[in-house]
């Protein structure tokens, strides 16, 4: 490593130490930060080069306001990893960050990257995505190694919106299966979930072929066909009788899609988009239907071409 990079990583759960194990290995300075940690934040970011926000949702403004509150230079590059969206303003994190931060470069990781996977050095690809060609392709640099691939990607907010819209998908993934619905349900559910995903992503600015890549269809398959992933035991286990709140009690860390759910009903409201297979699940997973109820009122919709043009 010619040019090794301080990087602080905030938020010490699964996928921030997988993204730690990576970085260290590539022989960057790393520094993981948790608010549960006794170290400062003052004293983590010291120095750094880079700024990759690992944190779920619900702390993203927190640790925003912390971080700035503390002296730092315009030359840092900010990453977010997080897959989410803000309830009260349906922001992104990017857009959350950059808001924040506005003459620093913001980038976007995201990606089929399940933590134990990659934890494992089992071999990944993700995306890292900028409108700033340059501020993505050092953090190409920082990550990529023989185990974890990293393309770059000039639609930030796509990317950020593909890895974030699947995880409502995998919720319903995981409902499919625990019904045993059987494989051609799942690949219908799966493929016109895609459809959705790129419907929504559109209407939000995105591009559309943005969603056919790693960060749209590559972790779409990923989590809505692995157990590893939360959201897909959320769909699962709901699937097999239990309560959302018994779930969740027993969840180790966040199942994000179940946020995402509820802030993609508001966007429909607002802007009249079509999303029956979020609209199916979100009553669900408010406990106004059953899962076999929300299966027959996806099947039968009103029949209609597979594309509108």
């Amino acid at each position: 490593m010619t040019n090794p990079k301080s990087v602080v990583i905030l938020g010490a759960g699964a996928w921030g130490s997988a993204l730690a194990t990576v970085a260290t290995a590539n022989d960057h300075q790393v520094r993981l930060w948790s608010r549960r940690g006794s170290e400062t934040l003052a004293a983590v970011l010291e120095g750094a080069d880079i700024i990759l926000s690992a944190v779920s949702m619900k702390g993203v403004r927190d640790v925003i306001s912390q971080v700035q509150s503390l002296p730092f230079s315009q030359e840092i590059i900010f990453v977010t990893a997080t897959k989410g969206l803000d309830l009260q303003t349906t922001c992104t994190p990017s857009q959350i960050w950059q808001e924040a931060f506005p003459k620093n470069p913001v980038v976007v990781l995201s990606g089929p990257n399940l933590s134990q996977e990659i934890q494992q050095e089992l071999p990944a690809a993700t995306v890292v995505a900028s409108s700033i060609t340059s501020a993505a392709e050092v953090v190409q640099l920082v990550f990529s190694s023989n185990r974890f691939r990293v393309y770059t990607n000039a639609d930030p907010l796509g990317v950020e919106l593909g890895g974030t819209l699947k995880n409502v998908i995998a919720i319903a993934a995981g409902v499919c299966d625990g019904l045993q619905l059987g494989t051609n349900a799942k690949a219908a559910l799966v493929t016109r979930g895609l459809t959705e995903m790129v419907r929504i992503g559109v209407h939000w600015g995105a591009k559309p072929e943005t969603f056919y890549g790693l960060s749209g269809l590559g972790d779409l398959l990923a989590t809505c066909n692995s157990p590893l992933s939360r959201n897909y035991q959320v769909g699962y286990q709901l699937a097999c009788g239990k309560t959302l709140t018994e779930i969740l009690a027993h969840l180790q860390g966040t199942a994000e899609g179940i946020n995402t759910a509820e802030v993609l009903m508001v966007r429909s409201k607002q802007q009249n988009i079509s999303m029956p297979i979020t609209e199916q699940l979100y009553r669900l997973l408010q406990g106004e239907i059953t899962p076999r109820q929300a299966l027959e009122e996806l099947m039968l919709r009103d029949i209609k071409p597979e594309y509108n043009y």
